[in-house]
C-alpha cells in the first residue's frame, strides 16, 4: 500500500450463512476493483482466515499480478480491532479507500404472518426492500459487554477508524470511507436513548441506520483534514446473509417471484455483483464533490443493467453529531476498561 492506491476491504462479519453460499458483496467488490485497476495494493481484512486465503487465491486466479494481503480482524472484539489497527499501522503509510462492510443480522426470525399477507399485496416490493415488519432478531452481548449487531457493525469499525486516523487523513491525497448501509436502515428502529437497541428486535435496522449517522458526523470532523465518508445500499442482494433469514426450501419458492418482481423496481440487485455497483462506482469518484446527506444506490434494472441512484438520508446532522459524541464517550470507556484488563492479565 506504500507506492500506489490502496484499498483495505472492511470484513463482512459472521452473518447467518447457508453452507451452498459463499460469494458476498465483499469478494464480488474486491473482483471489480481489481478488474478496475488491478495495480491497488489490496487488504482483506476478514475474521475467518481459512474463507480469507480462499478469497485471496480466487482473487489471484484471476489477476495473478495483483498485490493481496489479508488481515485477520474481528469487528465484534475491541482487541482484535485494536491488534488489527496495530498491524495496519506497521505495514502501510496510508489507506486510500476503507471499506466498511462489516455485517451481521443473528437469529432472524420472520413473521409468516407478515409475510403471506405481503407476499399477495401491493406491499411486497417494500416488504422486501426493507423487511419493514417482517424481521426481527435475537441480540446477544460480547466480551466487551456491548451489544453483538451494534458492536460488529457500527462501533468495531469507528474504534479502527480513530486508531488508524493518521494513515487517512492527508489533505493533498483524499482518502474515502465507504460504509455498506441497507434499505433496511430505518429512523424508525433507532433511537439516541437506546443506540445500542438493548430493548428492540430490529437491531440490524438500528446498526445500519446508525452508520448512515455516523457517515454524516465523520464528514463534519475529518473533511478539511482529506478524509471523506460515503454510504451505499446494495439493494436486495442473495448472499450469506440474506439466505440465512429463511429456510433452502422456502427460497425455491420465493426466487421466481422475485425475479418477476424485478422487472418492475430496480432495488432488486439481486447478484453480488450487481450489489456492488455503488461500492465500485465511489471508487472512482472525487470524494470532495459528492453530497455527505445523500446515499448511493446500486440499481438493476429489469433488463439486467447496472447504474447508480443517489437519494437523500432521512436524517437529521444534529442527531448524527449528539450520536458521534456518545460514540467518543463510550470508545474513551471500553478502551480503558481493556487496557485495565490487559494490565490485570499480565
Amino acid at each position: 500500500m506504500i507506492d500506489g492506491p490502496s484499498s483495505l476491504q472492511s470484513p463482512q462479519g459472521h452473518h447467518n450463512s447457508s453452507p451452498k453460499v459463499r460469494r458476498g458483496i465483499g469478494l464480488a467488490l474486491c473482483e471489480r476493483l481489481l478488474t478496475e485497476d488491478d495495480q491497488i495494493h489490496l487488504c482483506l481484512a476478514c475474521r475467518n482466515m481459512q474463507r480469507a486465503k480462499a478469497a485471496r487465491i480466487s482473487l489471484l486466479s484471476l489477476h495473478p499480478a495483483a498485490d493481496i494481503s489479508i488481515l485477520q480482524v474481528n469487528l465484534g472484539s475491541l482487541k482484535s480491532v485494536c491488534q488489527a489497527a496495530t498491524e495496519v499501522k506497521q505495514r502501510y503509510r496510508q489507506v486510500d479507500f476503507l471499506y466498511l462492510n462489516a455485517g451481521i443480522m443473528p437469529n432472524p426470525c420472520i413473521n409468516l404472518k407478515v409475510f403471506l399477507s405481503g407476499l399477495f399485496s401491493r406491499k411486497v416490493i417494500h416488504m422486501f426492500t426493507t423487511g419493514e415488519g417482517l424481521l426481527t432478531q435475537k441480540d446477544q452481548i460480547t466480551d466487551d459487554g456491548l451489544q453483538e449487531v451494534f458492536e460488529t457493525n457500527v462501533f468495531g469499525h469507528f474504534v479502527l477508524i480513530r486508531a488508524i486516523e493518521p494513515l487517512l487523513c492527508h489533505v493533498d491525497s483524499p482518502s474515502q470511507l465507504i460504509w455498506t448501509s441497507s434499505s433496511n436502515a430505518r429512523k424508525s428502529a433507532f433511537s439516541l436513548l437506546d443506540y445500542q437497541h438493548i430493548q428492540g428486535q430490529e437491531s440490524y435496522s438500528s446498526s445500519k441506520y446508525a452508520t448512515d449517522l455516523l457517515s454524516v458526523a465523520l464528514n463534519r470532523h475529518f473533511n478539511q483534514q482529506g478524509l471523506y465518508s460515503s454510504v451505499v445500499c446494495p439493494g436486495l442482494v442473495m448472499t450469506n446473509l440474506t439466505y440465512g433469514i429463511m429456510p433452502s426450501l422456502l427460497w425455491m419458492f420465493i426466487m421466481p417471484i422475485m425475479w418477476l418482481i424485478r422487472i418492475f423496481t430496480n432495488s432488486f440487485t439481486i447478484t453480488p455483483y450487481n450489489g456492488a455497483e455503488a461500492l465500485l462506482w465511489l471508487f472512482r469518484q472525487k470524494p470532495e464533490l459528492l453530497d455527505p446527506l445523500l446515499k448511493y444506490h446500486s440499481c438493476t434494472s429489469g433488463l439486467g443493467n447496472n447504474y447508480v441512484e443517489s437519494r437523500k438520508m432521512n436524517l437529521e446532522e444534529e442527531s448524527s453529531e449528539l450520536f458521534y459524541q456518545k460514540l467518543l464517550e463510550l470508545e474513551k470507556q471500553t478502551l480503558k476498561k481493556l487496557s485495565e484488563s490487559e494490565e490485570e492479565y499480565k
